[in-house]
Formats: C-alpha cells, structure tokens, sequence
C-alpha cells in the first residue's frame, strides 16, 4: 500500500472510521470484456457515537474507559453517520477527474450500499456539484482529497493536509499514551510513529 494511503488510513481510524484502501472500479467494455477502470484510494465510514473502548479486566461497565472525539478539521460531529469517498496525494490535495466520474462514484455508493438504487444518482449529482450529499437517512457523504500541499482556493470539496494528519496522530498517540505504550500496534503508519514517540520519551 502506498504510504501515503497507509498514513490516511490510520488517521480514520483513530477518528473512528471503518476504512476500505485501494478499492479497484471495474467497468464493462465492448465484446463483453471487462477492466479496472481506476481505483479509490480510500472509502470510510463513521458511525454514529464510534469510540475507543477501554475496559477494566474484572470490573463492571462503569468502570470502562471510552476514547472519543473527532479531529475538528473532518467537519463532522460525533451524533453523525459520516462516509468518506477519498483521494490521496503525495503533492497537491486534489480530486482527480476519475475520482468526480459519476460511474465510479456509482460504484462506490453502491458498494457500501449507503441509499436506494434510485437515489444513487441524485446523490453522485450533488458530490460533484457540491462535494457533499446527504442520503434519505440522514447519512453525510463527501469527497475528500488528501494531500502534502492545499489549494490557495476552495475547490469544492474538503482537503486535509498529510502534515496536519501526522501532527494529529502523534497528539492522539501522546494523549493516550497510557493505552497504546502497551497495544500491538499491527498498522505500519502507527507503529513507526509509535516507536518515534517511545525513542524520545527514552532518550529524554
């Protein structure tokens, strides 16, 4: 998996997203064939009240430890059902044409089976048009491009920058240090900036 895809993973994660990487879009062509048209670099989704649940060997519930909270930069509140349809970049935060092509975001929408086959155009319109939709139910679902630069002008659609999601993830790693110092940390991203974290607590 690209780095980059890995480090975005993690950062979902720990805001409480279920996550889908790499996600290939296959189209049918002429004589009945069929190919990978392209694929998306992540899908995630947020249910409503996700945390991390901490419990205490032996105890009773009210004893558990629950670690919620969203980063602020999502733009999504925790009461919300949330899916994330995103574009990773290495360079500049953009959605590419293939990311905004209404078959691949068909196919998307479909997958994680998020409204009706009848409204699944009305709310592939409104994602290109607007950047967001939202479905019957209430759900928020939004384009969301991931990437080392950010456009100097709104280009209709969220953009979060890789800086920002690994100062954010450090910050989440420290604050909760307590947990994670003792967890086996099986995501790459988080576990190299875990060890980061461990060296420098050592060696200070």
């Amino acid at each position: 998996m690209d780095n980059a895809v890995t480090l975005v993973q993690a950062y979902l994660r720990l805001n409480g997203y279920f996550t889908i990487t790499e996600f290939p879009i296959v189209e049918a062509i002429k004589h009945g064939g069929h190919r990978t048209a392209t694929d998306i670099d992540v899908m995630a989704v947020r249910f409503p009240g996700a945390g991390r649940l901490v419990t205490q060997s032996g105890k009773r519930s009210h004893h558990d430890r629950i670690i919620t909270g969203v980063d602020p930069v999502l733009g999504v509140s925790l009461g919300d059902a949330d899916m994330i349809i995103g574009e990773v970049k290495e360079g500049k935060a953009q959605i590419n044409r293939g990311g905004r092509d209404p078959s691949v975001l068909r196919t998307a929408l479909v997958r994680f089976g998020c409204c009706h086959d009848e409204k699944v155009s009305e709310m592939v319109h409104f994602l290109i048009q607007k950047g967001h939709a939202q479905t019957q139910h209430g759900h928020n679902i939004r384009l969301v491009a991931f990437g080392s630069i950010l456009p100097e002008s709104n280009p209709g659609y969220l953009t979060i920058g890789l800086g920002h999601i690994i100062d954010f993830t450090k910050a989440y790693l420290q604050d909760n240090w307590d947990v994670f110092r003792v967890t086996d940390l099986k995501d790459p991203a988080l576990g190299f900036l875990s060890t980061l974290i461990k060296s420098s607590r050592i060696s200070s």
